[in-house]
Order: C-alpha cells, then structure tokens, then sequence
C-alpha cells in the first residue's frame, strides 16, 4: 500500500507530464480590448485557457491574448504639496529616436538590431535594453504567458505588426515586429520613454485607460530594469493621473 509520501509524489509526477505551460496572472488583455480577470492562465503554444476567480473557465486561441499581466498594483503615493504654478516637464531622460552617433549594442544580435533601429529611427541602446528584460538576448525564448524570440512579442502583436508566430523566433523577424511596434509607440507618446515602455510591457490601452504609467507593480519594475540597464536614474516612476480598470 502507497504511502501518503509516495502518493503525493506520484500525483506531482503525474501533473507534471502534462504539456501546457501555466502563468499566475490575473489580468488578460484580449485583442478587442477586453480586459478579464482571471485566477489562472495557461497556454500549450496554440491555445490560452482562462480560468476565473468566480468560477469558469474560457480557452480561446493564443493570437487572441494580447497582453498578461499581474495585477499586483502599487498603492499610490502621497499627494505632492501643491504648488503656486506647476513646474513645465523636464525633458526626456535619452533620446528616443536614432542618432547616427549612436553605438552599435555589443553582443551577437548588435548587428542586427542596429539595422533594424536605424530603419525605424528608433535609439539601438533602447532596443538592447529592452531585448535584455526581456529574453536576455535568447531568440528561442518562450515565456509562460505565451511570448516568443528576443522582442518576447505575444502573436497578436506579431500579427498586427506583420510576422507570423511561427516566425517569432527567428531573430531578423522578431526584431522588424518588435522595433516597429516601439516605433509605434514612440510616435504615439512623443518624447515620453517611461509611457513607451509601459505600453510595451502593459499595453497602449492599460497607459491610455490610467493616464500614466499603470500601477501594475510588473509593469513599473520593469520601467526600472531598463532604466538601470541604460544607466538612467530611476527618480520615481511618474503617476497615472487618473483612470480606471
């Protein structure tokens, strides 16, 4: 007879065969904007299973889900003490476009992502940043919610900027989709990096919904990662000014 030990083991064994992949996460941005709250989220590569707090559960296919996010936030801070005139705001930290004076991002990819940088006008060294939080530079990377190559996009936004999922993992067409995106965003929150990089991790629409970077916690560490990847003092993430889920 099994011991309870045994048993145990032999359940964790058993659930451990299976070929999905789960991430804890509780918000899903799907690609029409809906925003569900779930307790849990898995995905085998071709298809995302939702499963809600309340009961229920939803599999729809991956290139769907737009976004996965934890919906951790960060309690707001104090109110700053007012002030007779509000103070203009201070410039850029790094600029966001490409300069011909910009180095090449060292590495096996720096090549590449430079190329593709300059045909965006978009700065390389934002680009490095940002492949460094999110795959550490490996192009085969896949993530537990569904992200794939070394610009970590989700198919949905692969899609929407012109590649294939099949084709996320091979680096020349990860970063065309990737770059292009950013592109995008540049030219949507001019001049404005911690917004650009919020809506690359959390979204457009989770920037637009809260005025402001989202309190998602996920999403302002990672702001931070990138702003210490490129050496930029990290003063305070800035605060939405309004907004809701």
């Amino acid at each position: 007879m099994p011991t309870r030990l045994s048993t145990s083991i032999l359940l964790l064994t058993l659930a451990g065969l299976g070929t999905a992949v789960r991430a804890r996460a509780e918000l899903v941005i799907l690609t029409d904007g809906q925003v569900l709250k779930v307790r849990d989220y898995e995905t085998d590569g071709e298809q995302a299973r939702l499963v809600f707090a309340k009961g229920g559960a939803m599999t729809l296919p991956i290139e769907r889900v737009e976004r996965v996010v934890d919906d951790e936030v960060v309690p707001p801070p104090d109110p700053p003490p007012q002030v007779a005139q509000a103070a203009p705001p201070p410039a850029g930290p790094l600029p966001i476009g490409f300069d011909e004076a910009q180095p090449v991002p060292e590495g096996p990819y720096g090549g590449l992502i430079y190329a593709a940088a300059k045909r965006h006008q978009i700065n390389p060294r934002i680009v490095s940043a940002v492949i460094r939080a999110e795959s550490a530079g490996n192009p085969r990377a896949i993530s537990r919610k569904g992200a794939r190559g070394l610009m970590q996009l989700m198919p949905a936004t692969g899609e929407r900027f012109g590649v294939r999922k099949d084709q996320l993992t091979d680096p020349v067409r990860n970063l065309e989709a990737g770059i292009t995106y950013l592109k995008w965003l540049a030219d949507r929150f001019p001049n404005d990096l911690e917004r650009v990089l919020a809506a690359y991790n959390a979204g457009e629409g989770s920037v637009d919904r809260y005025n402001g970077v989202p309190p998602y916690r996920e999403t302002r560490d990672y702001i931070r990662r990138i702003y210490t990847t490129l050496g930029l003092t990290v003063a305070g993430i800035t605060a939405s000014a309004g907004g809701g889920r």
